[in-house]
Parts: structure tokens; sequence; C-alpha cells
């Protein structure tokens, strides 16, 4: 994509701005009695375009300034991109980059000035005529002004229709006592456009929409204020590429898709919207009070350093940068637009406005209701109170029911501070989502927006029926790859980590299930994202069985507030993994048998009515062996699922209804499963791709349910690991300090 670049002098002082729309950016500054504007760009490069705008600096003679100084300038701000573009192409490397700058059609056609001492200039009624670049489906570019339009607005600006009942002064200049727009003079300039029926009104009259309502000067909502009104609703708290804008637009506002670019660029006029590139320069913070460029660009959805250069279709560069890090999502690359829309402010604290001080008792009503064990209601209630603290640093006029918090227009590079974090270390199957209830009620109640995140659709997919009977009166969404829910607007969210990277600052609670599972567990790309889907003053709440060392490192420091649950709601301690030697599944697939140390158990399992977890290292091993099993258990049902099985999803549901009693799987039923009366053997355990984090996760698939908590685990193995050991270790410390605390019925004897 390619996009307009001007920079524009009001009393705010000058500025730079990128557009895709230019009319609808003249009519607004010339409305708002701009002392001048100067085209740089009439189209160039979307990248190229944000990179000037991110890093310009004003200066007050800019005023004076001729084409040369403006070239000149831009020339300075480009002399990176200019040089590799350049050296891309073969006929570039022996020109100078003033040259280059000159010559290259990269850089538009057009530049000059548009509205200059209150006059418009020629290139000005260009834009008003033709728009001055491409505009496909522009609300003010489906209007042919012609010239003659162009003359009749000379003839109003020496007529008494245009300045209404106030005069200019004696050099023709308008001052800012005479107002364009304020006495309805662009409503008179719209009318004499309106030969084709399409304005009714000002273009800009009614430009305050998202704050006012979207009323004009008459009233009535204008067209464009009326659709950058809708636009903006639809965009806010999200982030998206011009390819998801589309897929938004035709499910909720089919009738917007034609005219996209005017309603978008009005909003973002307003400061509703963002305007963004996918992939631009990252800035850093380093010693020293200067900032400096990190050594390459960086995706601005994922975050993830960027490295690949390609020729583009699209904006005609040679070496346009792409992200290969969330190519799965959409292709961001430094010529695509990326839009990032505002949302309303945290909810504040208990006495900081709009809030429920007293209305509100976090360690009261919000507990009761939900039938926790002591263990349960002490972490629900120590989360609670992290909830209701004063925000360190509230953002001015962030109170729940103002308007939505326009976003910066400028410095999008800038770091926003972090938001407060809380981690639930909770032992598995302790009911960990039964804690959270209590938090997102608080949240909601106090009108926040509310996202419940997990790495896993399964898991996902486990929650949603839950979350929805303990909230029914709430709409909920949920959202994986795939989903019909995928644009759908609602207060409570259930998303895969993936999708945060739809979201920016969009979430007032936002609470990471299973931190520590694939994928999201080291990958900088999802906390990226889900930081950057919780507003600055929000908060996170993490939840995690076997939280990651990093984590635990900053519990022991004191950096991060946690509780920690080491009892199941059913008061019983963890079942305690018990050793068998055995040989490895692939001697056991050779040799077509299995040892009598696993068979033994096994049948015990078969013999008591068990649902039996049989947890393998290798997708490939899953069918052999499951074929293995049936050899020794004619009659059972057995099956085996993976994460390549398309039927996966209906073989564990049978798995949890008994209909299947032995299933043979990968980690992907590490997490998020919940069968009654189960028992689990995981096989090969000593192998590198069973960590203490996944051994804990599987064998806490084991006495879950409060009419069976007692469930067998067993870690068959030929060696005895590290991993092993340290997960017995943290099952037995957590069942001591369960003791301990008083959350059990009886005292661990293993």
């Amino acid at each position: 994509m390619r996009g307009s670049l001007y920079a524009v002098r009001s009393k705010a002082g000058w500025e730079l701005r990128v557009s895709l729309d230019l009319q609808v950016d003249l009519f607004w500054w010339m409305d708002r009695n701009a002392e001048c504007m100067y085209l740089l760009s009439n189209g160039m490069p979307l990248g190229w375009a944000v990179e000037v705008r991110d890093r310009f600096k004003p200066l007050n003679e800019m005023k004076r300034w001729s084409t040369r100084e403006w070239d000149q300038m831009l020339k300075r701000e480009l002399q990176e991109e200019l040089r590799i573009e350049a050296r891309l192409t073969s006929s570039g490397k022996s020109r100078d980059l003033g040259e280059s700058l000159k010559e290259t059609s990269l850089l538009g056609e057009l530049r000059g000035w548009l509205w200059k001492e209150g006059r418009l200039t020629e290139l000005g009624r260009a834009v008003l005529r033709n728009g001055g670049s491409r505009m496909e489906g522009s609300l003010l570019g489906q209007v042919e002004l012609g010239v003659r339009t162009a003359e009749k607005i000379e003839a109003m600006r020496e007529s008494n229709l245009w300045r209404g009942d106030r005069a200019r002064d004696e050099n023709g200049a308008w001052g800012e006592e005479a107002g364009v727009g304020r006495d309805g003079g662009w409503e008179k300039v719209a009318a004499a456009g309106n030969e084709a029926g399409v304005w009714e009104k000002s273009v800009t009259a009614g430009n305050e929409a998202g704050a006012g309502g979207g009323a004009g000067a008459g009233g009535e909502a204008t067209p464009l204020a009326e659709a950058a009104q809708r636009l903006a609703a639809a965009l806010e708290g999200r982030s998206l590429l011009e390819a998801e804008l589309q897929q938004l637009l035709a499910e909720r506002l089919p009738g917007l898709a034609p005219a996209w670019r005017s309603a978008v660029q009005h909003a973002h006029l307003q400061g509703r919207v963002q305007l963004t590139a996918g992939v631009a320069s990252a800035r850093r913070r380093e010693a020293g009070p200067r900032w400096r460029r990190a050594r390459a660009p960086r995706c601005r959805r994922c975050g993830s350093e960027v490295h690949r250069r390609t020729p583009c279709g699209s904006c005609g560069s040679r070496g346009c940068a792409y992200c290969e890090a969330c190519l799965a999502l959409g292709r961001s690359r430094s010529c695509a637009l990326l839009l990032r829309g505002s949302s309303a402010g945290a909810v504040p604290p208990p006495g900081a406005g709009g809030g429920t001080a007293a209305g509100l008792a976090p360690t009261g009503s919000l507990l009761d209701r939900w039938g926790l064990s002591p263990a349960q209601r002490s972490a629900a209630g120590q989360a609670l109170s992290f909830l209701a603290q004063a925000q360190e640093a509230p953002i001015p006029g962030a109170a729940h029911g103002r308007p939505s918090r326009p976003l910066a227009p400028r410095r999008p590079y800038l770091t926003v501070s972090r938001p407060s974090r809380f981690l639930l270390w909770a032992v598995t199957g302790a009911g960990k989502t039964e804690m959270i209830f209590p938090l997102l009620r608080y949240a909601l109640d106090r009108g926040g927006r509310v996202l419940v995140a997990t790495p896993r659709r399964d898991v996902v997919l486990e929650l949603a029926p839950r979350v929805a009977k303990a909230f029914p009166e709430e709409p909920m969404a949920v959202l994986y790859g795939g989903s019909p829910q995928r644009w759908g607007d609602a207060r409570l969210i259930l998303a895969t980590t993936h999708q945060l990277l739809r979201f920016y600052h969009a979430f007032d609670l936002v609470v990471i299930d299973e931190l520590d599972a694939f994928p999201y567990h080291n990958d900088p790309m999802l906390g990226f994202a889900a930081e950057a889907a919780c507003k600055p003053d929000g908060r996170f709440i993490f939840l995690s069985a076997t939280p990651p060392l990093p984590l635990q490192k900053e519990i022991r420091a004191g950096r991060l507030p946690h509780a920690k649950v080491s009892a199941r709601y059913h008061g019983c301690p963890l079942p305690v993994p018990e050793r068998i030697t055995m040989v490895s599944v692939e001697l056991c697939l050779r040799r077509h048998s299995l040892p009598p140390a696993l068979l033994r158990p096994l049948r015990f399992s078969v013999q008591r009515g068990a649902q039996i977890f049989i947890f393998v290292t290798r997708i490939r091993q899953i069918d052999a062996f499951s074929q293995l099993l049936r050899s020794y258990f004619p009659g059972l049902p057995i099956e085996g699922t993976s994460s390549t099985d398309s039927g996966r999803t209906e073989k564990v549901l049978a798995f949890r209804e008994g209909r299947i009693r032995m299933l043979v799987t990968t980690t992907i039923l590490e997490r998020g499963v919940t069968v009654p009366k189960s028992d689990v053997y995981i096989v090969d355990a000593d192998s590198d791709l069973f960590d203490e984090a996944s051994l804990v996760q599987m064998a806490g698939r084991a006495g879950r349910s409060k009419d069976d908590p007692n469930g067998k685990v067993v870690f068959a193995a030929p060696a005895w690991t590290k991993s092993q050991r340290g997960a017995i270790r943290q099952i037995r410390m957590m069942n001591t300090a369960a003791y301990k605390n008083g959350f059990l019925k009886v005292k661990e004897v293993q």
C-alpha cells in the first residue's frame, strides 16, 4: 500500500501526518484554521511515510521552507530506505541519493503547498478535484468536484457566503476569528459540490462525532462522520491489517466496505484510530540520553525482528520487509496498513471515580457465591485484593463511563508502562477455573472488558461451556482459528493466545491460563501480543501449576505478587507417581510384547474400571502401540490420538464419556482435560521430551474427581532421571504444604 505524507501547522504547532484520503485531511485542517499544509508526497510506500512521521522533529522556520528544503528533509529521513532500494536496483548503484529522491516514482509525483496563508493553492485545488492520489472507495473521491466547483470555491472566497458574518484582513488572509467552518462556511462549500447529490451537509460538519454522537451542524450526523464513528466503534481495542479489516467490514459493516479509506482517515484525525505500518524500525532506550535505532526493523503486530525483504507489487519497493513469525495470521510487511483502534480507559480502582468502592466487597459476596474450598477461597481473595489496589500511575481521564481515550498520533514506538501482574500458582486439579470466576465477576461488574486466554484450542473449547454456565447473562465470544465468532464483540472473551495478535489495549483484565504450555511458553511473540492486548493500566492474572523458572525467581525476589494453592478442591492429596523399570517403547514394538512390570498395574487399572491415559513420546508410535495393547486387552475399547488426528475431538469426548477405556496420546492432552476416575501411565518417562513440568502436568490428570481422588500414576522408563525425581519432589512438596495449611482431609502417607 501507498500513503500520502504531509506537514501541517496548526495552533499546536507542526505535525507530520500520513493520509489514505487527502481530501478528508484537507477539509479537516481548513475547517480548523490550520495556518498551512505542505504535501511531501501524494503516494509513497506506507512504511516509508510512517518512518518519516515517527522521526519528525518540528522546526519553526518550516513555514518559510521551499520545496528544495522539504526535499532535503525527506532525503535525510529516508536515506537508509533509499540506500537499500538503490542497492537492490541494478541501475541504482551509481545514483546519488538526491538524484534517487528526485527521479524515483516511489516518492509520488506531487509535492508542494496545499494551503498557505489562509488560501487554497493550485495544488490544493487539484487535490479537491481528484484527490491527489489513488482513492478507490473514497467518500469524497466519489464526487467529481471538477473545475467548476473549484471556481465556485474561489468565488465564495470573495463573497459574503464564505465569510458569513466575519471579514478577511486587508491582505485577504483569514485570521483566527474568521473561522472557515465555524459559521457554516464549509457547509456552503460542500453544497457547491453537491451537483451529484452526494453531499447533503458539510464534509467536516460533525467531525467531533466521536465525542458528540456524530451530529453535524444541524444536529444530524453527516455521512462521513457517521461512517467514521461506526468504523471506530468496530475497531475499538483491535489491531488489524487491511485484509483483516475487510473481513470485519464484510461481516459487521458491509455498507462501509467501498468507502473504508475515507472513514478510517476521518476516525484517525479524530484520534480514535491509529495508522501505522505492519513492519517499521524499532527504537530502544540505550545507555545515555539518545534514542537509537535497532539493528533490524520489527513487526508492530507481533514484536518479532524482521530480516526478510522481497519485491512488492503493492508499494513498488524492491526491498519491502515482511514478518515470517506471524505469517500464518496474514502477511505483515512494511507497506501493510496496521490499524489500531482506541479503547476506553481501564476500570478505576475503588475510590478513583466511577467505581463502587463500598458497593463491592472483594472478600465478601464475590467469594461466597462460587462454593470455593478453603484453599481456593484464600487464593481468590488475595487475587481480588490485588485487583482492588489503587493504580500506581493512573492515566488522567481514564474513568469508567467516559469517552474513548484517543491514541497518540505520533511516537507509537515508545514503550508504555507494563500492566501489573499476579500469579495463581495452583496444583493440577485445584480448580483454577473456578478461582478466576470471582475475578471475572469483579471486573465485569465495574464495566471492564475481560479476556481469558489459553495456548491451546482444546482447552478453550472445554472452558467455554463452564464459563458460559457461570455467566449466563453475559454475552461471550470464543475465538480460535476458524472460529465463527472471530469478529464478534463482547465484554467477556475466551481465546487462544494467537488470537491476541488482533487486539491492542483492549482489556482491563487479562487472564493467561497455562502460561508454561506450548506454544505460549518460550514464544516472545505471544508474550508480546498478550501484553499489548492489555491496557497499560489494566491487570494480568497468570495461572499455572508449573510456573516457568523466571517467574519463580521473581516470586523469590519479591517482585511478583502471588498466591499458592497446594491442595485440590476435594481436600485429598495429589497422587504421587510410582516408578517401574521397563524397556523402551521402541523395543516393545520390535519384540511385539509388553513387559510384566507394565502389564500388572495396567490390569489393575482395567479391573477397577478406570479410564487410562497412556502418554508416549512420538506420534509415529501411537498406532502400533495401540494395536499392541489391543492384543493384550481384547474387547477393551482402545484408541490413539495426536495433534495430527482429525478425529481428536470426538475421541477425547468418547474417552471422557467412557466409550473409550484406554487412550494412547502425546502431550497434547497433558493439560486442560478432566476425565473422572482416571489413571495415568507415562512410558519412556526418561525422554528429554518430558521435562519436570510436563511430568507434573501429565500426572495431574489422575485423581481430579472427588469420587475417585486417589488415581494411579506410573512413570515407566529404563532409567531414573532428574526430571522424574524433580516431578515427584514437587508433588510431595505441595502435599506437605497443603497438610500444614490445613487444606487436606487426611495426611499423605506416601
